[in-house]
């Protein structure tokens, strides 16, 4: 008796549309780049969508309670700007998994806090923490400038430029050394705070990496208006 064929099917190849939606903001699954305690990090961490404003200031206390919070061996943070829907930090680490656990550990703290304040469950940060290397005395002053005025930043893309002396209290800005004298003698802006929470520790901590506590000194100190970078 003649056994019947089977028919084997192949595959036919992609589909336009298939596969998981690409976003821009996603943070691409890649290897992490090699992390020292001399080259400082730029670490940015993003909300998911629709939660409150950071820079509310009942929700700004929680994360500066958690800024507060000791990490002892843990990442060092440097500087930091809080900003509507995502947080910049400077920072150092020894290596690359004490700055992975520093930072989940720091996620999961910052979401705690924000989970109980906004009365909800689930997923607060959008995906992984991105970080960017600064190995050069330039790159570090650039992203200390980014980071420090990054609300200056959006705000001046949008609306009216914020006086030049604007002090972000959403920021490590007040606790800044670098600033240059010439250009931070203008008339006090009533919305610049020093630190809208002066019982609380600021969070940061001082640089001990060359780069970060002088070798970007030597491309000038940093102006209020120095925006551009990142």
């Amino acid at each position: 008796m003649q056994q019947a064929a089977f028919e084997f099917r192949t595959w036919g190849g992609a589909r336009a549309g298939a596969g998981r939606p690409k976003t821009s903001r996603r943070v691409a699954h890649v290897a992490r780049p090699r992390v020292t305690q001399h080259i400082p990090l730029h670490v940015t961490l993003r909300l998911v969508a629709g939660l409150p404003n950071l820079r509310k200031k009942s929700t700004f206390r929680q994360v500066r309670k958690v800024l507060a919070l000791p990490r002892a061996g843990d990442v060092r943070i440097v500087h930091y700007s809080v900003q509507s829907n995502h947080l910049h930090f400077v920072v150092e680490a020894e290596s690359a998994r004490q700055l992975a656990r520093g930072m989940q550990a720091l996620g999961i703290r910052l979401a705690k806090r924000l989970n109980r304040l906004f009365k909800r469950s689930g997923g607060v940060f959008a995906d992984r923490f991105h970080v960017r290397r600064l190995k050069t005395p330039l790159e570090v002053r650039r992203a200390l400038a980014y980071v420090l005025n990054n609300y200056r930043r959006h705000v001046d893309g949008t609306g009216p430029r914020l006086p030049l002396s604007f002090c972000d209290p959403c920021s490590s800005a007040a606790s800044f050394d670098g600033w240059d004298p010439e250009w931070t003698h203008a008339p006090p802006d009533p919305r610049a705070m020093s630190d809208p929470f002066p019982e609380l520790s600021p969070g940061v901590v001082p640089a001990r990496s060359f780069l970060l506590r002088k070798g970007w000194r030597r491309h000038g100190l940093i102006r209020p208006f120095d925006v551009a970078g990142g």
